[in-house]
């Protein structure tokens, strides 16, 4: 399953929307879903589930290290913003 994280991993960026990302998570979901009516599994087969429960933990993956790839964006960027300030307000001037 780590192939089909990565997989779904490199579909998404940071840089969409979520809206952007979810309709990626519908095309993923939609593939297993034919990938497992191709194999004709009965809706309550334990390996249908257990598949499906994989898909939308990766998708949560995906979500988590979107969400602290972005949070640490923005730490960076109030930490830049503040050294900046610094810099304007004690730096020695006429260097």
């Amino acid at each position: 399953m780590t192939d089909f994280s990565d997989l779904v991993a490199r579909a998404v960026s940071p840089e969409m929307s979520r809206e952007e990302r979810e309709q990626v998570y519908t095309v993923v979901r939609q593939a297993v879903q034919r990938l497992q009516t191709r194999e004709s599994l009965e809706p309550d087969d334990p390996r249908l589930l257990l598949q499906r429960h994989l898909i939308e933990e990766s998708i949560r993956d995906c979500e988590f290290d979107i969400a602290r790839f972005l949070t640490l964006r923005k730490i960076q960027q109030a930490r830049a913003a503040q050294d900046a300030e610094y810099e304007a307000q004690f730096a020695p001037k006429g260097r």
